[in-house]
């Protein structure tokens, strides 16, 4: 008997997996590991052979598949959520009310994974004539760094995997869409920049050097070149320009103390066909133009360098994708976003891919995340209906 897509749901948003995201990872809460679990479970149940690959300790990749035709096509939803620092509800209780699931995941992604799990068991069951194979595949970091993604696109590459036997002919990521297609999206590059000075009591503080100075000085410079410089380093139709953006500040340790060191977190969003590590470069020249050579800055590798998104090779799987939905509750609208997805990893290898999933980006990561059922249960018959007709 195929899944119940709400019950699924509920089962999926009740197991933590938080991505640490480089903080500290002590709690049950944290890594994808109890969720790997749950989806063998599942695989088994439905009988389908299935292969896990570890990414690092308690992070696995897993991926099951349901022989068809020779068109190989994935569905593919991460397992990770970002923390529930701040939440206004039970983050892993997952609760109906009002036409909607409430719980951290519900919307980014365990609802579209949800749909795709559902829409399988049922492609399973029913078996119909010249349905593509599927390939339901599951990653880990998705919300810090996509090495689930990235491995994974290595590994169907490679020709090494026991479940993917050669390379998709196309991938469809689950993300909340709004049933929307998305066939372009940024990447981003992501590093720490570092000023450094020299401690003395606040009392005296012509004896020291404030690093939180030297780094309002890289500031200003960082405000203006998000302002006037970014803009003018491309465009494209569906996501305007790239972008600049600090989101995190530290520097001193009290307030009687001249702080020697101080350190931002820098967001640089790039489009497609930018490389992010080329696009970092541009930022940290441009400072290294301006500031003073007594101003003591130094960069750090990045922690994330993702690709975007291009639409150059996924017209064809948008426009199946597209008609298929629209005759099933989905606007069907080719559109951009300016956040980030695993598509990249698997576009990087030769693989036609678009993202597509129910519910709204607005919710993602929220304090009262929640999920639409109308949303889910429209998810469930386009995913079913994508593998039962296939896109290509």
């Amino acid at each position: 008997m195929p899944l119940d897509v709400v019950d699924t749901l509920q089962s999926l948003v009740a197991i933590p997996s938080v991505n640490p995201m480089g903080r500290e990872d002590s709690g049950e809460e944290f890594y994808e590991h109890r969720m790997t679990d749950r989806l063998e479970a599942i695989f088994n149940g439905l009988g389908l052979p299935f292969e896990k690959q570890q990414i690092a300790p308690k992070r696995s990749n897993i991926m099951a598949r349901l022989d068809g035709s020779d068109q190989l096509l994935v569905l593919e939803a991460h397992q990770d959520t970002v923390p529930v620092d701040g939440m206004t509800i039970p983050p892993w209780e997952p609760t109906v009310r009002d036409g909607r699931i409430y719980g951290r995941g519900s919307c980014d992604i365990k609802g579209g994974m949800a749909a795709m799990l559902t829409a399988v068991s049922r492609l399973a069951e029913e078996r119909p004539t010249g349905m593509p194979t599927i390939i339901m595949a599951c990653s880990v970091n998705e919300e810090h760094g996509f090495s689930g993604a990235s491995d994974m696109a290595a590994l169907w590459n490679s020709g090494q995997s026991t479940v993917v036997p050669r390379k998709p002919d196309a991938v469809i990521v689950a993300e909340p869409t709004l049933l929307n297609i998305v066939v372009a999206h940024k990447g981003v590059a992501r590093w720490r920049i570092h000023t450094s000075g020299r401690a003395c009591h606040s009392s005296t503080p012509h004896l020291g050097d404030n690093a939180i100075y030297h780094m309002a000085r890289v500031l200003q410079h960082l405000e203006v070149y998000a302002r006037d410089v970014a803009p003018s380093l491309g465009s494209h139709r569906l996501l305007g320009g790239p972008t600049v953006s600090v989101g995190i500040i530290s520097g001193g340790i009290s307030v009687n103390t001249v702080a020697d060191a101080c350190v931002i977190e820098i967001d640089r969003r790039v489009l497609p066909g930018e490389d992010p590590m080329v696009a970092r470069q541009h930022v940290i020249d441009y400072l290294a133009s301006k500031l003073d050579k007594s101003v003591p800055i130094s960069h750090e590798d990045p922690f994330i360098a993702s690709s975007g998104l291009a639409d150059k090779t996924n017209g064809a799987l948008a426009a199946a994708v597209s008609r298929i939905a629209s005759g099933y509750g989905s606007p069907g609208e080719l559109i951009g976003v300016p956040y980030g997805t695993d598509a990249p990893a698997f576009d990087a290898i030769g693989c036609p891919t678009i993202v597509f999933g129910p519910g709204s980006i607005e919710q993602a990561h929220t304090k009262d995340e929640w999920l639409a059922i109308e949303q889910l249960e429209k998810a469930t018959e386009i995913y079913y209906q994508i593998g039962k007709q296939g896109v290509l």
